[in-house]
C-alpha cells in the first residue's frame, strides 16, 4: 500500500489513494525515462547491439506515460462501462512494459548503469502494480461491466455477424473486405516505382506526417519482398497496412537473440500505435531456429486487427505484446513459444502451423506472460486449427508438442472450439524450465476435436481447467474477453453469439 507520507495529506478512499498512486508512479516514470535517455547517450560509442537493453527501456518508459497519462485522463471524464476495462488494460500495460525492461537489461554490458536502471524500474514497477491493484479494488463499475457483458443474449456474448469486435467501426469493416481498387491510400510501395514510394519506411514516414488529423491513415504495399525493420511507435495512430495477399506481400527481417539483438529489438515489423490494422500481408523473420528467438511481428497496439494475414518464423515468431489485439484467418508458424506476450489477444478461424525445431527440442505453441492476477491479459485460440508445418510432418512422431507452457506465474490461455491434430502431445501443457507451481495460471480447453484435443492424458496441475463450462468458455470470446462491444457504439450490424452454435 502506497505511504501517506509519499502522496501529500492521506486520502480518504480507495478511488483517492489510486489517483494519488497513479501521479507518484507519472513522477517516477519521468524520472526513470530521464535516466534511461542519459544512459542511453552516455557514451561516444554506443551501437543497437551493445546499447539495445537501454534503448528498449527508453522507448518502453515513453509509452508507459502514455498509457497513465490515458489512466489521468479517463478518470478526469465521466466514467463509463467501458472505461473500467480501458484503465485495467493502460496499467496492465504499463507494468508489461517494465518487466519487458528488466528482461532486456539481463545482458546489458554496462554493470554500473545496469544496476541503477534495474533498480529505478523495479522501484516504478511497485507504483505501477500497486495502482493496478488499487484500482481493481476500489472500482465496481468494473465489476458490473462483466456482468453486464455476460448478461447480453442469455448469458452469451454477441459479436459482429462478420467475425470483428464492435469496436471495429462500419468504416474499417469495408476497408478489411474492400478490394485493392476500393482503397484510397494516402501511400502506395511499388519495388518497380509505379507507387508513390518504393519503401514501405518511407511511406511510413510520410503516414506519420499524416497522422495528426484523427483519420485512419492506409498504405497499400504491392506484391514483392521487402527486406525492412519497420516500427510503428506508440504516438503514430490509426495506421493501416494492407498488401496484396499473403505471399505476395512480404516483410522480412532477420534480427535475433543470436545476432545480438533483444528480443523486443529483434521484431521484423513492430506496432505500437493504438489502432493498427494489417491485412493481406507476410511478415517473416528468417533468422532461423539456430539464432533463438527472432519476432516477424511484434503488436503493443490497443484495439489492433491482423486480418489474413502470414507471420512466419521459428522461436518467438508472433510477440503479442501488450493492450487489446484481435487475430482472423490468419496463419502463423513457429516452433517454440511462437505465440507469445502478455496482451489481451483471441485468434479466430486462424492456422497454427508447428515446424520442425532443431534435433533434441520440443515445439511449445504460446508463452503467455501474465505477471499479476490483476491483469486482464491472455491468449484465447477460437475456432482456430492447429498442425505440423509440412517440414515438421515427417518427423512429428520424434518431437514433443505442446499447447504451451506458463512464462510467468499467472499466465492465462485458453484453447476452445479449434481443431488440434495428432501433433499434440497428451499431457496437453509443459512446465517452464524451473518452475514447480501451477496453482496460479489458468490454462483451459473447450469443445475442441480432432485426435489431439483428448483431454484424458492432460497434465493435473491446479490452474488446468480439462473441460470448461459454457459460462467460464464465454468470458474468453471476443466481446468477452476483449470487451469489444463495450468500447465502441453499435455500428448496426447484427450480432451473432460468441461462442460457435
Amino acid at each position: 500500500m502506497l505511504s501517506s507520507k509519499l502522496i501529500g495529506a492521506p486520502p480518504k478512499t480507495l478511488g483517492e489513494l489510486f489517483n494519488h498512486s497513479v501521479q507518484f508512479s507519472i513522477g517516477k516514470a519521468n524520472s526513470a525515462r530521464a535516466l534511461a535517455y542519459n544512459l542511453s547517450h552516455s557514451f561516444e560509442i554506443s551501437p543497437i547491439l551493445l546499447n539495445g537493453g537501454m534503448n528498449d527501456c527508453l522507448e518502453l518508459l515513453d509509452d508507459s506515460l502514455v498509457q497513465l497519462t490515458n489512466v489521468v485522463n479517463r478518470q478526469i471524464r465521466t466514467p463509463s462501462p467501458s472505461s473500467s476495462h480501458d484503465v485495467q488494460t493502460w496499467l496492465s500495460a504499463a507494468l508489461t512494459n517494465q518487466v519487458t525492461c528488466l528482461k532486456s537489461l539481463e545482458n546489458y554490458r554496462f554493470k554500473i548503469e545496469k544496476g541503477v536502471m534495474d533498480a529505478t524500474v523495479r522501484d516504478l514497477s511497485y507504483f505501477i502494480s500497486n495502482s493496478l491493484n488499487l484500482y481493481m479494488s476500489s472500482n465496481q463499475n468494473y465489476h458490473e461491466a462483466k456482468k453486464s457483458s455476460i448478461s447480453i443474449t442469455g448469458g452469451r456474448r454477441r459479436l459482429m455477424s462478420d467475425g470483428f469486435p464492435s469496436w471495429v467501426s462500419a468504416a474499417e469493416r469495408r476497408l478489411l473486405r474492400a478490394s485493392i481498387g476500393e482503397i484510397e491510400a494516402s501511400a502506395v510501395v511499388a519495388k518497380d516505382g509505379s507507387g508513390t514510394h518504393e519503401t514501405i519506411g518511407e511511406a511510413l514516414a510520410l503516414a506519420a506526417s499524416l497522422a495528426g488529423g484523427g483519420g485512419r491513415t492506409v498504405v497499400h504495399v504491392k506484391a514483392g519482398t521487402y527486406h525492412e525493420n519497420l516500427n510503428i511507435p506508440t504516438d503514430q495512430n490509426n495506421l493501416m497496412l494492407v498488401g496484396d495477399g499473403k505471399g505476395q506481400t512480404v516483410i522480412v527481417g532477420d534480427r535475433s537473440n543470436g545476432g545480438g539483438w533483444t528480443t523486443f529489438r529483434s521484431a521484423t515489423f513492430a506496432a505500437m500505435g493504438d489502432g493498427f490494422i494489417a491485412r493481406d500481408i507476410t511478415f517473416v523473420n528468417s533468422a532461423g531456429p539456430a539464432n533463438y528467438q527472432a519476432v516477424a511481428l511484434r503488436v503493443g497496439s490497443d484495439k489492433s486487427v491482423i486480418f489474413r494475414c502470414s507471420i512466419l518464423g521459428y522461436q518467438d515468431t508472433l510477440y503479442t505484446y501488450s493492450k487489446r489485439q484481435f487475430y482472423r484467418e490468419t496463419d502463423i508458424y513457429g516452433t517454440i513459444d511462437f505465440i507469445f506476450g502478455n496482451s489481451a489477444v483471441v485468434f479466430q478461424n486462424c492456422n497454427i502451423y508447428v515446424r520442425k525445431p532443431l534435433s533434441g527440442q520440443s515445439n511449445f505453441i504460446t508463452a503467455q506472460g501474465r505477471n499479476s492476477p490483476d491483469e486482464n491479459t491472455g491468449i484465447s485460440i477460437h475456432n482456430c486449427k492447429i498442425a505440423a508445418a509440412s517440414d515438421l510432418q515427417p518427423v512429428q512422431s520424434k518431437v514433443a508438442t505442446y499447447l504451451g507452457r506458463p512464462w510467468f506465474q499467472h499466465s492465462r490461455t485458453v484453447i476452445m472450439q479449434s481443431y488440434l491434430d495428432d501433433l499434440i502431445h497428451p499431457a496437453g501443457w509443459a512446465p517452464w524450465p524451473g518452475s514447480s507451481t501451477f496453482g496460479k495460471l489458468y490454462y483451459g480447453e473447450y469443445m475442441n476435436k480432432g485426435p489431439g484435443a483428448s483431454i484424458s492424458g492432460r497434465v493435473k496441475w491446479p490452474g488446468y481447467h480439462a473441460s470448461l463450462t459454457s459460462a467460464d468458455a464465454q468470458s474468453f470470446t471476443v466481446a468477452g474477453f476483449i470487451a469489444g462491444h463495450l468500447w465502441l457504439p453499435s455500428t448496426g450490424v447484427s450480432f451473432d453469439s460468441g461462442l460457435l452454435g
